[in-house]
């Protein structure tokens, strides 16, 4: 839990489509630093009264978004490889896709009305998705992200990827490792030690990634900014080598 402007709770998910599930509320802050992300995200949220929810695209950088005050949010945020069908995901990078008429009780998807999901019953949720066919998964993506090699060509596996995650693997291979920097930052580990053990060529090289997929210095990740916190952070279950 985070209480700096944004209360941020958050939990994996054994269920194979999903990377994590979370949720948060706001207090006093009317912006965040939403970082890099690869992952495409369900997002629920209720502000005076009225829901909304849209899907989330993966976002290539950081960039600042503007955060309704006294809201609470929802989200599924979806494992690499997973992806709607029906939008094409390479339209919602650094994007998203408004849900029309959202209540608390319900939400519309595929032509029927659905109970929205809630943080303890996500996976039921997604199940029900992938049953009546709203998600899917190209299992090459998981398969290589676990070391797996395919018997594809480098052509054919970089096509898969970007059609399935909307991004190529060596851009999902350096918002990972910066988000692995940043957590490392703030868990207090030395910003040199860092750079060799994530294999950046240099501490410039690092800083660059940070400012880029992060948002964030070394010196300001270490000293957290209440009036412009950070989205979620956490260290992805998805490995891939740099």
């Amino acid at each position: 839990m985070i209480r700096l402007g944004l209360e941020i709770e958050s939990r994996p998910s054994e269920l194979p489509y999903i990377e994590r599930v979370w949720r948060s509320r706001s207090h006093e802050v009317v912006q965040m630093m939403s970082i890099a992300a690869s992952h495409w995200e369900l997002v629920f949220w209720e502000h005076r009264g009225q829901v909304q929810a849209a899907v989330l695209g993966p976002e290539p950088k950081a960039c600042l978004a503007p955060v309704p005050k006294d809201a609470t949010f929802f989200g599924i945020s979806f494992a690499l490889g997973t992806s709607m069908p029906h939008i094409p995901i390479t339209r919602l990078v650094g994007g998203s896709a408004e849900i029309p008429d959202v209540t608390r009780r319900s939400v519309w998807l595929k032509g029927h009305a659905w109970h929205p999901p809630d943080y303890d019953n996500a996976e039921a949720f997604v199940r029900r998705m992938v049953r009546e066919g709203i998600v899917d998964c190209d299992p090459i993506v998981p398969a290589v992200l676990a070391g797996a090699a395919p018997d594809v060509s480098e052509r054919t596996l970089q096509r898969r990827f970007v059609a399935a995650t909307g991004l190529t693997r060596g851009a999902i291979r350096q918002i990972h490792r910066a988000r692995e920097a940043a957590v490392l930052i703030q868990e207090g580990a030395p910003v040199q030690d860092v750079v060799h053990r994530l294999g950046y060529f240099d501490q410039p090289h690092l800083v660059r990634s940070l400012t880029r997929y992060i948002g964030r210095t070394a010196t300001r990740l270490s000293s957290p900014d209440r009036a412009e916190p950070l989205s979620l952070l956490y260290k992805t279950s998805a490995s891939m080598s740099a």
